[in-house]
């Protein structure tokens, strides 16, 4: 029985360790000042194969309600439906449609991004390391927020956001 216990503590412990690595953070300026926060509950489906592209996959969601800015009245702002309307768009999607390599653990990924129902193509380049737990895939990418209608003509709110993806698989 205490075998059972250690085991399950030790793959809890592992998953964690995963996750821990895993994030999706964003930086955008309002009032010329860099607010950053960072979206959770982090979900992908990746079939990796670096001698196969056309293969691979990767899909990624995360959830709107997670929104976390470090200040809660802004972050419950945010979840309001001039934002990311939380109540009709629970999540943020992206899924590749095409994978290339660039150079040695260098890739571009062409892939639709999907925020309060818009779906947009976007492209970025992203890296994959090799880590003890498999691999370790980081990129990032820059949106123009209005193309997805979140936070309206705001003037004090730059039109540009900067996300940066970690995800451990």
């Amino acid at each position: 029985m205490k075998n059972k216990l250690l085991l399950f503590f030790l793959t809890l412990v592992y998953f964690q360790a995963i996750d821990a690595q895993s994030a999706v953070t964003f930086s955008i300026n309002n009032f010329g000042i860099a607010t950053k926060g960072t979206l959770g509950d982090l979900k992908t489906k990746i079939s990796w194969n670096p001698q196969n592209l056309a293969a691979s996959s990767l899909q990624a969601t995360v959830s709107t309600a997670t929104i976390n800015t470090g200040i809660q009245a802004r972050d419950n702002h945010l979840k309001k439906s001039s934002y990311f309307d939380v109540a009709n768009f629970p999540t943020i999607s992206m899924a590749s449609t095409v994978i290339k390599q660039q150079a040695e653990n260098i890739y571009l990924f062409e892939r639709v991004l999907t925020i309060k129902g818009k779906s947009e193509k976007i492209q970025f380049p992203f890296t994959v390391k090799k880590i003890e737990t498999g691999n370790l895939f980081e990129g990032s990418f820059e949106i123009n927020r209005r193309d997805f209608n979140v936070g309206g003509s705001s003037l004090s709110l730059s039109d540009k956001v900067r996300v940066q993806l970690r995800v451990s698989y």
